[in-house]
């Protein structure tokens, strides 16, 4: 079976997966979506980071061979998760493993803004000595603004507190506080309270266009400004009429609503230029230490998929991991879910014969998932009529000795495809 790999995914993903006895292609920058159709002829598994968009269109002529994608990064809303689902394609992240690299480069920033070290470092470069103290300040004391309170938001509280800043935090689900950092009922209250404002919020399409010219006029004057969340809930325009206005002091950007598919590639962006403005290229999460711990969870997932059927954290199917029993067949049925699903699954199973030794269900929106570990053998009749049901999505069977392997497509006329993939593990 085959993995690509794109965007400079860390190596250990392509070690692990060479050890499950993957074929592994590697490609060191984002595709745009013809290139990424072509690519994924005869791909099994594709490991993309953000720049890459795994569209529907490219879902369906990816299909049925694509059965998994890896979003090396935290971030997902570049894959259509809906129309993966309903072809049966796994997505899973890596929503642990980069926090702390995030969370340093934004204490670092934030410190380096204070102090306006861009315009320091510069002045230097130029030739210019300048020991003014003239607007540098210690970040001691003052009032942290934290939009988004999930792993990232946490982190970056608990460290502030540690660096003597007070720290406030909005966020739409009801999250608790830790230690000293005081929740705002409203994003409006979190403006007018604190000197710094910092983005971490998800990419769903509710969050486009979240910040705009309203929210940087309720800032403070001479506010500190970061987002590293994603590029599209910023106005850039209006944080530019900002900072030359000299309402917002500065501004930390790591994310952009256009980003360069790969290294070299020209940037263009209306911030470049400006006074006491950091612009990094999405690095966020770019620490060595990062990328390949993503890299071994991302892979390690893929790798459990395949192999067992295993769904754990993945971001679109129902989340099942059941143990495997010693010498058993699995049968890995992914189904529309309504009633009645599981008992005309064992109605089949009994009507060949065959004994159930394990079995798990979970349903997930419009999905449901089932793991049946069977003996004895079954025959193919079994496969084809449990494949045939109206509400199968795709059916594979994983067997503890190598067997044969073809793949048998069942078009039911409804945008879904099944398939029976008769697999060695």
């Amino acid at each position: 079976m085959r993995a690509l790999l794109v965007e400079n995914i860390h190596p250990d993903a392509s070690s692990r997966l060479a050890k499950e006895g993957y074929q592994v292609d590697t490609l060191p920058r984002a595709l745009g979506e013809d290139e990424l159709i072509e690519a994924l002829c005869g791909v099994t598994l594709l490991g993309i980071r953000s720049g890459t968009q795994v569209t529907d269109r490219v879902l369906t002529a990816a299909a049925p061979d694509l059965m998994a994608i890896g979003a090396f990064c935290i971030g997902v809303n570049q894959i259509d998760l809906a129309a993966a689902s309903r072809r049966g394609v796994a997505v899973f992240n890596a929503p642990f493993s980069n926090t702390r690299s995030v969370v340093e480069l934004a204490l670092a920033e934030i410190i380096a803004l204070a102090r306006r070290l861009p315009e320091k470092t510069a002045q230097m470069h130029a030739g210019s000595w300048d020991k003014s103290a003239a607007g540098s300040h210690e970040v001691r004391g003052r009032n942290l603004g934290i939009v988004g309170y999930g792993n990232i938001g946490t982190q970056l509280s608990v460290l502030a507190e540690s660096l003597g800043m007070s720290v406030y935090f909005y966020d739409i689900a009801d999250k608790l506080a830790i230690g000293n950092a005081r929740r705002c009922s409203t994003l409006a209250e979190l403006l007018e309270s604190v000197e710094t404002v910092t983005l971490h919020v998800d990419g769903r399409d509710g969050n486009r266009g979240f910040f705009g010219e309203a929210e940087f006029a309720a800032m403070r004057p001479r506010s500190l400004f970061l987002n590293l969340s994603r590029g599209f809930v910023v106005d850039h325009a209006a944080l530019r009429r900002h900072i030359t206005s000299g309402h917002i002091a500065g501004a930390a950007i790591d994310v952009f609503p256009d980003e360069p598919k790969g290294r070299g590639e020209e940037f263009a962006s209306e911030l470049r230029g400006l006074p006491n403005v950091i612009l990094t290229p999405h690095i966020g999460g770019s620490t060595e230490e990062a990328q390949q711990d993503i890299g071994e969870f991302v892979a390690g997932k893929l790798a459990d998929y395949l192999a067992s059927g295993a769904t754990s954290l993945s971001v679109n199917l129902p989340e099942i991991a059941l143990g495997v029993t010693s010498g058993a067949h699995r049968l890995v049925h992914l189904h529309q879910n309504v009633p009645g699903v599981l008992a005309s699954i064992d109605r089949v199973l009994a009507e060949h014969g065959v004994n159930v030794e394990g079995q798990l269900l979970r349903t997930r929106d419009e999905f449901g998932y089932v793991l049946t570990d069977i003996v004895p053998e079954y025959s193919k009749d079994m496969l084809a009529e449990l494949c045939a049901m109206p509400v199968t999505i795709r059916l594979r069977t994983l067997h503890t000795e190598a067997v044969s392997r073809g793949p048998c497509p069942v078009d039911h006329g409804t945008g879904s495809r099944s398939q029976i993939l008769i697999e060695a593990t």
